[in-house]
Formats: C-alpha cells, structure tokens, sequence
C-alpha cells in the first residue's frame, strides 16, 4: 500500500523495496496494490493485484463472490492516476517527506519521546517512556488535549506502547500545534499516567 510512499532514491524505479524485484515470473506471489495512499484516493476501495498470470482464474472465483465491481467513476479515477503516476505521486512523496521531515525532529526533541524517521510512508510511530498501556494513553491525549493518535496495540501486541503518529496533513503548521500540545502535555506537573 505505501510502495510508491518511500523517501529514498536508492531504487531503480523509486519505490519501496519488494519480493517483487527478486521474483522470478512464474512464483506464486501475490501483491495486493491500493489507490488509497499513493494517489489520495483513500475511501474509494479500489486496488489490484500482480501476480502470476496462471492464478487470474483461481484468483477470479475468490473475487467474484465476495467483491462486486467498482463503480465506474471510480474504474476511471483509478486510470487518470495510473497515467498521471509520474506527475502526481513524487509531488504527493515530497510533501510527505516535508511533513515528517517538520515533525519527527519537534518529537525527538521532547523529553522521554522515542521515535525515528521512517524512510516511506505517512506515520511517526512513538514512544512515550513510563507510558506502557498505549490505548489508555491515546485516550487521555484526544481528551486533555484534543491530539488524535492510533494506540499502538490496534497494529500487533508487539506495538503495544507505542502510538502512531499520521503526518500526512495539508498544513505543516497543523503537526507543528500537534507537537506542541504533546509537547505541553508532557510538561504538566504533576502528570501521571
């Protein structure tokens, strides 16, 4: 979903590394692609799948019965942006690539706050030291302070703690107030968690 999300230039054709580059023709490797990210086309549920030529029939009946169609509007939007790919997805990647460029630092900056730079993508995952039960924690942020973040547990047991942070915003003055409210919420005296 977010291949063609990737911040590095160290690829042949600019997106994420996948099983793809290293597969031979006839693997039986299945990709499931979406429009939702790369072509902000999110909400509209249309995607497609590589793989294998011989595996469309077996792949069909799997479809046919638990997928309707598209709606047409949506079959022509998906087209537009296959062919404006070059054009509308490294504008989309710059931004995004400002947007967690702007936040990530504000972040590593606060006391206590444990993140890294993703290199694609759209989400800072952080951690916040003596916060352990991260579905509680993202409660009492959006209450005392109106920051909306995805508890970490949501993903796997294994984000347990952490939160997801979405940067994709129009604004990049928008993550700066986010931070600074995470930023004053974490200088509360007396703040407990």
């Amino acid at each position: 979903m977010y291949e063609r999300l990737y911040y590095r230039g160290d690829t042949a054709n600019g997106a994420a590394p996948s099983f793809l580059d290293i597969a031979d023709p006839g693997d039986r490797l299945v990709v499931v692609q979406s429009f939702s990210k790369a072509f902000l086309m999110t909400g509209w549920r249309m995607g497609y799948l590589v793989m294998p030529p011989d595996m469309t029939p077996h792949i069909g009946k799997l479809l046919e019965f638990n997928t309707s169609c598209a709606p047409v509007f949506v079959q022509r939007a998906a087209l537009a942006a296959l062919e404006q790919a070059e054009t509308i997805t490294p504008r989309i990647v710059a931004h995004l690539k400002r947007c967690r460029d702007t936040l990530v630092p504000r972040l590593q900056a606060l006391p206590g706050v444990h993140t890294s730079a993703a290199p694609g993508g759209m989400y800072a995952f952080l951690r916040i030291e003596g916060e352990g039960d991260s579905l509680q924690l993202a409660k009492r942020l959006v209450a005392e302070v109106g920051l909306g973040l995805a508890p970490g547990i949501a993903f796997a047991p294994e984000a347990e703690g952490w939160l997801r942070w979405c940067f994709a915003s129009r604004e990049l003055a928008r993550l700066e107030r986010g931070a600074q409210r995470l930023a004053d919420w974490l200088a509360r005296p007396g703040r407990a968690p």
